[in-house]
C-alpha cells in the first residue's frame, strides 16, 4: 500500500471510525427520532447523518484515499474513474430495521483496490457483533466489540474467531442435499426470490430452510456457514455489498452476478449492483 499504510493499518482506521460512530447511532436509536425520505423514497434518520459525518471525517483524517458513501453525496464518475484505491461506506445499512428497532442494522466500511473489496468491516451495534476481513488476513467474527472499542488492542485479530471455510454448496442435479439453508431479507422480498427457492427445492434439496435477517449480516451468515446461499434480486448499491463481500471472499466464497456468474465489481459508472448470489 502507498503512503506507508498497510492493510492492517487500514483495518484499524476503519475499526476506529466504527467505534466512534456507533455510540452516536445508539443515542438516536434509544430515543425518539423522526424518519425522513430521500429522493428515492428510502428512509433516512439522524443516525445515518451522524454516522456518516463521523466515519468520513475519520477516514479522511487518517488516510489519503477518496470516499464513496451512501450519505456523502455523489462523486462524479469523471472524478473517481481513476481511483485505484478508495473507501466505500454505508454508515447505517438497514435503516428500515433501525426504524423497526429490531437491531438488525450495521455499519459497513470497505476498502477497495482495483475493483475488488480487499478489506471490510460489518458491525451491528445493538447485537454488538463484528465481522471483519482482509486479503492475507482472512475473515473473523468478534462478539463484544464495544468492550474493546474505546482503545482497540493491538492483538484484536487474535481475540476474534477466524471463520473457517465450510464444505461448499454444490448444486448438482445428480446429488440432492438433505437440506439447503437460504437466507433472505427481512424487509425486501419478491416473487423472484420465491421462485428461486422453489427451483432449489425441486432440483437440489429434500428440504429448504429459509432464514430472514436484515442488512449486511446476510452475506456474513453465508461466510460463517450459518446459511448456504443468499440470493438477492432487485437493486442494491455498491456500499451495501462491498464490506460483506470482503468477508465472503476471506473464506473463499463468492458474491456473483446472478446472470453472468462473474464476481461483483466496484466503482462502476452507475453504482447499482445487479441481482446476485452469495454462496
Amino acid at each position: 500500500m502507498p503512503s506507508g499504510l498497510s492493510l492492517e493499518s487500514l483495518l484499524f482506521i476503519a475499526l476506529r471510525a466504527a467505534a466512534k460512530a456507533f455510540p452516536e447511532i445508539l443515542s438516536v436509536y434509544n430515543g425518539p427520532f423522526s424518519v425522513d425520505s430521500k429522493d428515492d423514497l428510502s428512509p433516512i434518520t439522524e443516525a445515518d447523518r451522524r454516522s456518516n459525518a463521523i466515519i468520513t471525517a475519520e477516514l479522511s483524517r487518517h488516510s489519503p484515499y477518496g470516499i464513496i458513501s451512501e450519505e456523502g453525496g455523489s462523486t462524479p464518475f469523471a472524478d473517481r474513474r481513476s481511483w485505484e484505491r478508495f473507501w466505500l461506506v454505508d454508515p447505517l445499512d438497514g435503516t428500515k430495521e433501525f426504524v423497526k428497532r429490531n437491531g438488525e442494522f450495521t455499519i459497513n466500511i470497505a476498502f477497495v483496490e482495483g475493483r475488488t473489496p480487499v478489506l471490510g468491516i460489518v458491525y451491528a451495534p445493538v447485537l454488538d457483533l463484528l465481522y471483519f476481513a482482509g486479503d492475507d488476513i482472512g475473515s473473523y467474527k468478534l462478539e463484544g466489540f464495544s468492550d474493546l472499542a474505546a482503545e482497540l488492542p493491538a492483538d484484536l485479530v487474535g481475540r476474534a474467531t477466524k471463520l473457517t471455510p465450510k464444505e461448499p454448496l454444490v448444486l448438482d442435479e445428480e446429488k440432492r442435499h438433505k437440506k439447503i439453508t437460504v437466507i433472505g431479507s427481512r424487509s425486501h422480498s419478491c416473487q423472484d426470490f420465491d421462485d428461486y427457492v422453489q427451483e432449489l427445492e425441486q432440483r437440489y434439496a429434500e428440504q429448504i430452510e429459509i432464514t430472514r435477517i436484515g442488512s449486511a449480516l446476510k452475506p456474513c451468515y453465508v461466510a460463517e456457514g450459518r446459511a448456504d446461499i443468499y440470493p438477492r434480486f432487485g437493486p442494491t448499491m455498491e456500499w451495501d455489498t462491498a464490506a460483506p463481500h470482503a468477508v465472503v471472499r476471506g473464506v473463499g466464497k463468492r458474491m456473483t452476478d446472478y446472470d453472468s456468474g462473474a464476481e461483483l465489481i466496484y466503482n462502476k459508472e452507475v453504482l447499482v449492483n445487479p441481482s446476485f448470489l452469495v454462496y
